[in-house]
């Protein structure tokens, strides 16, 4: 028996898509809820994409 996705928390819910990485539903629920306001990166170069991922890490975006 699956879990109530609706009324597990982000973080509870992760847990379990990271876990159970077979489970689509799970990740179809995850994904619905990330944040529509979120940065969107639009480039393909691997230089930058790890010059953006370096500086998230460090917290400066």
């Amino acid at each position: 028996m699956k879990p109530n996705f609706e009324t597990m928390t982000r973080e509870e819910l992760r847990a379990y898509v990271l876990e159970n990485r077979e489970d689509d539903e799970a990740l179809a629920a995850l994904i619905n809820r990330r944040d529509p306001n979120a940065v969107k990166y639009t480039t393909n170069d691997p230089e930058e994409i790890k010059e953006i991922l370096r500086k998230k890490i460090a917290g400066e975006i």
